[in-house]
């Protein structure tokens, strides 16, 4: 039944949004179109519900073929194979406007855990692949909590801790800090302006739980934890 309700509150949401963004998604597709002659999306195959694939668009921000040079699928804040309109979508997150209708086909949800690409599902212990029993989202857990400034390890934990704790008012919460938190623009590239972007699956210890192995150890227990913490008086 709760599935049923976000899943129609996703359809109703993702509607709306495209229907008062078509005429700022034509202007940023001109954008693109005019600033090197390019693609305005960017196809790249995800892995959504259950690990099953699916074709994730985005505005491009990246000169065409940009995946075949430099740094290849990890993007740095200095990346030079950024376009200017590129860069500028990127940092308010409006590159990613076009997931509305992945959530409309039901390839995607408004929340939940973010999408991986295929490769980085090989070899997940079976803890880990928990984060596939929901579909992916624009915004999650991880993502509120620090987007890419998160690490990796512990962005896998609250994306399993997300769905063994899931509800309707925990997306609400979620939803709303999401929206807050774009205006500050924090997180977008991650630590040293970078994105991590492990091969996770050919390096996870297969035997640790979700809280085993938290990353960072300049912070406390007690702070390492307190994502979870929160989540659960949220739920409560």
């Amino acid at each position: 039944m709760a599935l049923g309700v976000k899943r129609g509150l996703d359809i109703l949401i993702a509607g709306l949004f495209l229907l008062l963004l078509t005429p700022f998604m034509v202007l940023i597709a001109l954008a693109i179109k005019l600033s090197d002659g390019g693609p305005v999306l960017f196809r790249q195959e995800r892995a959504g519900k259950d690990g099953k694939p699916f074709v994730c668009p985005k505005f491009r921000t990246m000169r065409d073929g940009a995946e075949e040079r430099g740094l290849g699928g990890v993007v740095a804040a200095d990346d030079e194979r950024l376009t200017r309109v590129g860069r500028l979508l990127r940092a308010w997150t409006l590159d990613e406007i076009p997931q509305l209708w992945s959530i409309l086909k039901g390839d995607m949800s408004v929340v939940g855990p973010r999408p991986w690409v295929p490769r980085q599902t090989e070899g997940l212990p079976a803890w880990a692949r928990r984060r596939f029993d929901m579909r992916p989202g624009l915004a999650g857990w991880a993502w509120i909590h620090g987007r890419n400034l998160v690490p990796w390890d512990d962005r896998v934990r609250m994306d399993v801790w997300y769905v063994d704790n899931w509800s309707l008012r925990l997306d609400g919460y979620i939803l709303v800090k999401a929206f807050l938190l774009l205006f500050r623009r924090e997180g977008v590239y991650g630590r040293n302006g970078i994105a991590e972007d492990p091969d996770w699956g050919k390096r996870v210890d297969r035997q640790c739980s979700p809280f085993e192995g938290l990353r960072d150890s300049s912070r406390s227990p007690a702070r390492e934890r307190a994502p979870y913490e929160r989540q659960e008086r949220i739920k409560a």
